[in-house]
């Protein structure tokens, strides 16, 4: 059977998504969605955006499914965010999320999702450690740079980048990391072969 969502032969397939039915990819994409709902919950509570793990799940969902996958699951989590199901951080949901302080990295979610599935497919994931966290750090950095600009657009420029970017940039670059290395054990695991 073929598949739409994840292409078949993308390089990077440590969960063998790219031969997988369109029913199995389906129920991927829901629990994907469980996997951000759950990472969104995972915060330090800071005003006007709270530092989350929900850049390292996007960002690892996109890589372990692929671009086209990885980027349906953020827009259907978005959509469960928008119908008021608690997904966001602090259990957040509804639309006041998409109009607020937030509303930038909202609309970063499926890009930096898309743009670290991307860059895993041609290369830049598992044992290629730095390309690997170059990959996450830039989608991370994408990220707080378009919802940085929009928190800017509220609140002025120096108060965007002070409240909106500079708290997060060690964070983007810890999350990063732990990505790259997570991948790149995941890619030496799959390398071996199992003894029996």
């Amino acid at each position: 059977m073929t598949t739409i969502l994840a292409p078949a032969g993308r390089g990077f397939d440590p969960l063998g998504i790219s031969g997988r039915s369109l029913p199995v990819q389906a129920a991927l994409l829901l629990f994907g969605t469980g996997v951000l709902a759950l990472a969104s919950q995972i915060s330090v509570p800071m005003v006007p955006v709270p530092i989350t793990m929900q850049t390292f799940a996007l960002t690892m969902i996109g890589v372990l499914y692929g671009w086209r996958l990885g980027l349906l699951t953020v827009l259907a989590w978005l959509g469960e965010a928008m119908m008021g199901l608690p997904v966001l951080a602090n259990g957040g949901g509804g639309l006041a999320p998409f109009v607020g302080p937030t509303a930038g990295y909202l609309a970063a979610f499926p890009i930096i999702a898309a743009l670290a599935g991307y860059l895993a497919n041609k290369g830049w994931t598992g044992s290629q450690v730095v390309k690997s966290f170059l990959a996450h750090l830039s989608a991370n950095i994408l990220c707080l740079g378009i919802g940085g600009a929009w928190l800017a657009y509220l609140i002025g420029a120096e108060k965007g980048l002070a409240l909106g970017v500079t708290p997060f940039i060690l964070g983007a670059v810890l999350k990063s990391a732990l990505a790259a290395a997570l991948l790149m054990a995941l890619a030496r695991r799959k390398a071996q072969p199992l003894d029996l």
